[in-house]
């Protein structure tokens, strides 16, 4: 097992964050930043950005602090989103669209390369100029674009059966937005999104009082 094996999960997470402010400052020209810079950008403690940085080595010079693009460079090296990665969406409804949408693919470099569905009266149409394809294609066309990752914005009774497919069609990493769990096998990873859960947890948060 490597060292960037057993990072905990959170430092992952917060490392996103990170490469987000980083491209933010390199598109505004600051060519260094300091930890302290760091933490009043992201909310993220100075020690916490440090600690979360020593999992992958030495990062910047004491005094100096760290060079923006260099560090932006690594982390979305360790990150895996250094190059263009394909990405398979699975539902052409609303939700499927405003995802499509979203104007920060590029900066990540991951592309919706397919988009599928199985409403015969969606299939053949665009949605946000993408063609939208039968959704029974998807291991059949996967074979050609050899993408690892796959969005589920369909409905829950349908999701189980999207992510067997998408499993089947090769990829190990799903992003399901309906709320079931789904039943996948070892090596596939899972990460659920769940606007309602947040909300009512905020909900908690802000009546706490």
């Amino acid at each position: 097992m490597t060292r960037a094996s057993r990072i905990p999960l959170p430092a992952l997470e917060r490392l996103s964050t990170y490469v987000r402010s980083l491209m933010e400052l390199k598109s505004a020209g600051k060519q260094t930043v300091s930890s302290r810079e760091m933490e009043e950008l992201t909310g993220v403690t100075a020690a916490q950005f440090r600690k979360d940085l020593s999992y992958f080595g030495e990062f910047g010079r004491r005094g100096v602090g760290y060079n923006v693009c260099d560090l932006q460079s690594r982390i979305a090296a360790l990150l895996r989103i250094e190059a263009e990665q394909p990405v398979l969406m699975v539902g052409a409804g609303n939700l499927g669209s405003a995802l499509i949408a979203y104007p920060g693919w590029n900066a990540y470099r991951f592309r919706i390369a397919a988009v599928f569905d199985n409403d015969p009266q969606k299939i053949g149409g665009e949605v946000r100029g993408l063609h939208v394809y039968d959704a029974g294609r998807i291991v059949e066309l996967n074979a050609e674009i050899g993408s690892q990752i796959g969005l589920l914005a369909v409905p829950a009774p349908a999701a189980q059966g999207v992510a067997g497919a998408l499993v089947e069609a090769g990829v190990t990493g799903l992003v399901n937005f309906a709320p079931v769990k789904l039943d996948t096998p070892p090596g596939v990873r899972v990460r659920q999104i769940s606007f309602l859960r947040e909300l009512a947890v905020l909900s908690y948060l802000i009546h706490q009082d």
